[in-house]
């Protein structure tokens, strides 16, 4: 998982009785002390920090991948990267969205690994959201674009990206005490409606950045209306 540092992602991986192991590479240490020390707060994730298949690493996740990277052979690979970053609205963060980024993403992903990705809303920034899609697609990854309604955010949207088509082929059985999703609705997430749909988007490279202006011009946009 990189980013995610409320924990709550780590807490939804691990009602999978066939995880492992969950490393979580996150920026801000003081996040990660808050919600696994503070009661309040580590209830909420159900103390999912306190999880001996759990292991915290505070690093930038752009250079964490290239220190990964340059372990050549020797570095560990992972099945599954869960990709939790703020929206991309300022440089810092787009490089978190850019072809650099995921190909070093891939460079640690197993052959038949698979990532999803945090995307914004493809409702109020759609050229944003496709931007995001197609610069995964472009890197060579196979992609399954989807959203949700998710009631503090509204309508959000998400890419689920792997290497082949088998990795993206089927889903298994669903963890038991879900409260939003089933298998018809996990179907219906991939099915987007005219409005949420928009083409000839650029690629987000480290050199043009072009995902920040989106981002900007559709909430700039969007508040007019």
């Amino acid at each position: 998982i990189m980013g995610g540092g409320d924990g709550l992602a780590v807490r939804e991986i691990l009602r999978h009785d066939s995880v492992r192991s969950v490393l979580l590479v996150d920026l801000d240490p003081a996040m990660t002390r808050l919600f696994g020390g503070r009661p309040e707060l580590s209830e909420l994730n159900e103390e999912s920090f306190a999880d001996p298949r759990v292991t915290v690493v505070n690093a930038d996740a752009f250079t964490w991948l290239q220190q990964h990277k340059a372990q050549g052979t020797t570095a560990q690979t992972f099945d599954v990267a869960i990709i939790d970053f703020p929206d991309p609205n300022d440089y810092g963060l787009g490089k978190l969205y850019t072809t650099q980024f995921y190909k070093l993403l891939g460079s640690v992903l197993d052959d038949d690994g698979v990532f999803s990705v945090q995307s914004t809303s493809p409702m109020f920034s759609p050229t944003a959201y496709w931007c995001i899609a197609n610069t995964i697609s472009y890197v060579g990854f196979r992609t399954r674009p989807y959203h949700a309604y998710i009631p503090s955010f509204g309508e959000w949207g998400f890419v689920l990206a792997g290497k082949g088509d088998g990795a993206l082929a089927a889903f298994g059985a669903l963890p038991e005490g879900l409260f939003f999703l089933d298998r018809p609705t996990l179907h219906s997430l991939f099915h987007f409606p005219p409005d949420m749909r928009v083409e000839d988007v650029p690629v987000n490279r480290l050199d043009n950045q072009a995902l920040v202006r989106l981002y900007e011009e559709d909430w700039r946009d969007m508040l007019k209306r």
